[in-house]
């Protein structure tokens, strides 16, 4: 539900800004300008920042409470964080669904963003703690799957919404966020906490016995002095802030910031958010365009699929090089159809079906390269490599540093469309190449790996290996009851 939510959020934003009684009644400046001329520059007839505020004032609401989720996921529980987080999300559905101006609409939004902050912080460590580790990449990526659930549902309902005679559709598709928000609520109360997490609040003997029941076996003694040893290791440390800048987390203080960075880089937001607006632009009419995002949800929800059947079997690395790949070739070829009828005027006359197909074709192969790799591994990787004594902070910091990119991919995405035109799709391409290039030299693999042992992983790197020594972890920590136990079943 959390992943869900966020899905949901990120999805109906982009179809409800394309709902005339909807920009009629908060944007009229915008639906005048689509309105007066149609025939004129297609790449600029979204470009407002009042529009855009909408969409991405969620991510700058989510960058700050993620920061204080990070106290709460640490001092008081995951299971709590997340109950936070659904009650934030009650809140902000309800005041859109009623919303009668457009601050409403932003205050709405901004509630659903505190909301997003505590659950990303929460949802994703949850996942990681409580999965036994042979399974972690395929249920963590459960949570990018629950995200693209929640995108291709407010598709489906935009699409059915928008038909709704009186123009009040799009109350539906804002206040539809109530329904996931209960759930999560009334959820996070029935959930156990995880073992982790009592253990850092000192609730020692509680936890060997809910490890017990989660496992399901009454033999959980070494992964349960792992716990404790990396437990203990963590209380040592007093400022988990501070404390990610010491040179043996630089590895892991990297990937928190440049994984959420690249991701957001990928341009995948882009066709998100503006998945019907972009469409609209390319020239689809209203109803083809909500259905062309339709598609595109499918197909993100379909290649989730398949990145939960591979994480664990193929590993990580080839996900992320794969994926890369593909949405280079993509993002080529749909800039260069762009630019052949669009040019660099923006009218591009009557388009052909052929080419229609072409465009959305290519962008749903896109999709799918992104959504079997950068999508889920985005959240996956950096959940999985960080140690209990930095786990919270070195998340946030993760989340904080995906909102803020998320932010400004959203913020700037409509001028950017303006004024770069079909080369939009080159810059993101840009990047592409430079995080390929970046995770197929710095980004060790961390398939089969116990959480607790992750820090093998960063000794034997070519070029991590030089801030992470033995010495760094004389408590055991990472290294878990020296000499004891190697890596198992790895």
């Amino acid at each position: 539900m959390g992943g869900l939510i966020f899905g949901y959020d990120i999805g109906i934003s982009g179809g409800v800004t394309t709902m005339t009684p909807f920009l009629q009644k908060f944007f009229r400046k915008v639906w005048e300008k689509k309105e007066a001329d149609k025939s004129t520059n297609q790449y600029c007839q979204y470009d407002s920042q009042t529009l855009t505020m909408f969409t991405s004032s969620l991510y700058l609401a989510a960058l700050l409470s993620s920061l204080v989720a990070s106290t709460v996921t640490r001092r008081l529980g995951r299971k709590l964080s997340m109950l936070f987080g659904g009650l934030l999300f009650f809140a902000g559905a309800l005041i859109n669904g009623f919303a009668k101006a457009v601050w409403m609409l932003i205050v709405g939004r901004m509630l659903l963003g505190f909301g997003v902050g505590f659950a990303n912080q929460s949802v994703p460590l949850y996942l990681s703690e409580m999965a036994p580790y042979k399974y972690r990449g395929a249920l963590n990526i459960g949570f990018q799957l629950s995200i693209t659930v929640g995108i291709l549902i407010a598709n489906v309902l935009n699409y059915f919404f928008a038909k709704i005679k009186g123009g009040w559709g799009w109350r539906l598709s804002l206040g539809g966020a109530m329904v996931p928000a209960l759930i999560i609520t009334v959820g996070s109360l029935v959930l156990p906490d995880t073992p982790n997490s009592m253990i850092e609040r000192g609730q020692t003997e509680e936890a060997r016995a809910k490890l017990k029941k989660i496992r399901g076996v009454d033999d959980v003694d070494e992964e349960f002095k792992d716990l404790v040893a990396a437990s203990d290791a963590s209380k040592l440390v007093h400022h988990p802030w501070t404390n990610l800048l010491q040179r043996k987390y630089r590895p892991h203080l990297t990937m928190a910031i440049l994984i959420p960075f690249f991701q957001q880089l990928t341009g995948i937001n882009v066709i998100m958010f503006y998945a019907p607006v972009l469409f609209n632009t390319i020239g689809f009419g209203d109803d083809a365009s909500l259905m062309s995002a339709v598609i595109t949800g499918i197909v993100n929800v379909g290649a989730t699929l398949v990145s939960i059947y591979g994480v664990d079997k193929w590993g990580r690395r080839f996900l992320f090089l794969e994926g890369g790949v593909q949405m280079l070739i993509c993002q080529a070829v749909v800039a260069a159809c762009i630019g052949a009828k669009f040019g660099v005027s923006g009218n591009p006359g009557d388009l052909p079906k052929w080419y229609a197909i072409t465009v959305v074709l290519f962008i749903c192969i896109y999709v799918a390269g992104f959504a079997w790799s950068w999508g889920p591994l985005g959240w996956l990787v950096p959940s999985e490599i960080f140690p209990l004594e930095i786990r919270s902070a070195a998340q946030s910091v993760n989340v904080s540093v995906n909102m803020i990119f998320t932010f400004a991919v959203a913020q700037v995405f409509l001028s950017m469309l303006c004024h770069l035109k079909f080369g939009l799709f080159l810059f993101f391409a840009f990047f592409v190449v430079v995080m390929s290039i970046f995770v197929y030299y710095f980004l060790p693999e961390t398939k089969g790996i116990p959480i607790e042992e992750m820090n093998q992983v960063w000794r034997s790197h070519w070029y991590w290996s030089r801030f992470v020594e033995e010495a760094d972890y004389p408590n055991g920590g990472m290294e878990m009851s020296k000499g004891n136990h190697g890596p198992k079943n790895v």
